[in-house]
């Protein structure tokens, strides 16, 4: 079992097939196979259950990616830290959608462009998925808001700082009467991203009376989730920095709601001389 065949095994468990797994690695879909199939006969487990072209983790397979991951992940840090003063190596960051769409693009060319050796790998997703990711080692940090959806307090484990702060609207449908608390709306359906998303979580808070919730309306975007909101039937709340990226915003009643901030999340003492060149980076942009 050596670090090769863990990657390829990772690869092929996030892809969940050997094609798409081989297109990844830029390998042949022979080699992929035959590693794999090396490493379950080392392991003398069973790791994949194949459907077809399908690959679904086992119970064995499951347990051995958390390993894996963490694995993984330890020999990236161990290599950045013997060049303090090169960053370099891969740096795996995750990002809620509006801070990706909004807050990232400057930085991340500037990094590039000073640091052409930082191989960046940028995901997406809501908060809760995100800070599951950098617990569990499959992502190295992540731009999310904070409280999380479903979580308290943040794991022992892990470590954030405030990067940006958002000021959070609640659109509301155009010619909708003003607005001052849930009791004035007259929709009764919030347009938002999938559960784990904070900016949903404050929207359904700020929408609740009589102790009932609004109904939710899941979507994959902001143009989505506006469209919506325009269509008449809809509130969504969406950050003043992703309205001011459009040309020419809708015509949407607009309540402040509140601000909220964005930080880095971190395994505690994770160090890379690529973590912080993007920190720097990002301090630069606010």
């Amino acid at each position: 079992m050596d670090l090769v065949a863990l990657e390829i095994f990772c690869t092929v468990a996030r892809e969940g097939s050997v094609t798409r797994a081989a297109e990844v690695l830029q390998r042949a879909q022979s080699s992929v196979t035959t590693r794999v199939q090396q490493l379950e006969e080392d392991l003398g487990v069973t790791l994949f259950l194949r459907e077809g072209r399908r690959m679904a983790l086992t119970a064995e397979g499951e347990t051995l990616q958390g390993y894996a991951m963490r694995l993984l992940a330890l020999a990236d840090e161990a290599r950045q830290a013997l060049l303090p003063g090169r960053p370099g190596g891969r740096l795996r960051l995750g990002s809620m959608e509006s801070t990706a769409a909004s807050r990232l693009p400057g930085p991340l060319a500037r990094l590039h462009a000073r640091w052409p050796d930082v191989q960046l790998e940028l995901r997406t997703g809501p908060t809760r998925a995100l800070v599951d990711a950098v617990a569990a080692h499959a992502i190295d940090c992540a731009l999310v808001a904070l409280p999380s959806p479903g979580i308290d307090a943040l794991p022992p484990a892990l470590e954030a700082a405030p990067v940006f702060t958002e000021s959070l609207l609640l659109a509301l449908p155009p010619g909708h009467p003003p607005v001052r608390s849930a009791a004035d709306l007259q929709v009764v359906t919030l347009a938002a991203f999938a559960p784990g998303c904070t900016y949903r979580q404050i929207g359904e808070t700020w929408m609740t009376r009589d102790g009932a919730g609004p109904r939710v309306l899941e979507l994959a975007s902001y143009h989505a989730i506006l469209a919506c909101v325009a269509g008449g039937h809809c509130a969504g709340v969406v950050p003043r920095s992703v309205l001011a990226l459009m040309a020419a915003p809708p015509a949407l009643r607009l309540v402040p709601l509140q601000d909220c901030d964005t930080v880095l999340l971190q395994r505690r003492g994770y160090r890379s001389a690529a973590l912080e060149a993007l920190w720097a980076e990002l301090a630069a942009a606010r």
